[in-house]
């Protein structure tokens, strides 16, 4: 059974905090060591391990890709809900979307990226507010990416199978009947929902997996952790993959490191943003 050992050192700290950011770009504080303990438990289990020294130690003694990857995920926040903050989605109800689906009239296309999605419930928010509020997108083309950089999040959020405390975290009641199935304490997400949505596997701070743009990008909560470097580059990147007219969502406490690439649109107590483009 998994303890914490009083051999872990502050080299051994030192370790995972470098390991993590090779991996993810995510800069933990030495303050922050003791979550080392709680969040590689299970991974320890699973490796037979009993305490972090140990980890430590295997991941010394010889280059452990797989392993790598999932301490790395371990220390990923997931923290997510349905209609999670719900300012921006009343704004897309309201203003945004129906602006965009006017201008797409003739495209009849929209494409839309969840970036560092978790297990999913952001884009199947925004596929809920496709079909809830407007009907009239019936027949076009619309895609919803979501990405993340933990696997085991990803194959959630294609199951789009939820617990009830998931479920009764933001998501309106009608929304539940209309777009879910439910066995027992787990609720399952219908087929109208789930073929709107693609989920994959995806690390931000590489080469973005995506050659076609985006109408619209979520971006929310994602950079918190990261370095200005790290920002800066994932922005310039997300700057490239958004359509000229189209829109960016950061969290509430988020804006963009270089300014100069976007125009900041305060509207409804909530900001978003628009590509500036080089003239």
């Amino acid at each position: 059974m998994f303890s914490q050992s009083a051999l872990t050192t502050a080299a051994d700290y030192d370790f995972l905090r470098k390991l993590v950011y090779e991996q993810s770009q995510n800069v933990l504080d030495p303050s922050r060591d003791y979550l080392f303990e709680t969040r590689l438990a299970r991974l320890m289990r699973n490796e037979n391990l009993c305490s972090l020294d140990q980890l430590v130690a295997r991941m010394r003694s010889m280059r452990d890709a797989s392993l790598e990857s999932a301490v790395a995920e371990a220390m990923t926040i997931n923290e997510t809900s349905f209609f999670r903050d719900s300012r921006p989605f009343e704004l897309l109800k309201t203003m945004i979307l129906p602006e965009l689906i006017e201008r797409r009239r003739l495209q009849r296309t929209l494409r839309f990226w969840s970036a560092a999605c978790s297990s999913g419930q952001e884009a199947y928010s925004i596929a809920m507010l496709l079909r809830e509020s407007f009907p009239e997108l019936s027949g076009w083309k619309i895609r919803i990416e979501g990405t993340d950089l933990a696997s085991e999040m990803v194959q959630k959020a294609q199951q789009g199978r939820y617990h009830r405390i998931e479920i009764n975290r933001g998501l309106p009641a009608r929304n539940v009947v209309r777009y879910f199935d439910h066995t027992g304490e787990d609720w399952f997400v219908k087929p109208e929902l789930r073929e709107l949505c693609n989920f994959r596997v995806a690390n931000l701070c590489q080469a973005l997996p995506f050659h076609e743009p985006f109408d619209m990008i979520f971006l929310r909560n994602v950079m918190l952790y990261f370095s200005d470097d790290t920002r800066r580059s994932l922005l310039r990147g997300v700057h490239r993959m958004l359509s000229p007219d189209g829109y960016l969502f950061l969290g509430s406490s988020e804006q963009p490191v270089e300014l100069g690439l976007w125009n900041t649109v305060l509207v409804g107590g909530t900001c978003h943003y628009r590509p500036r483009r080089s003239s």
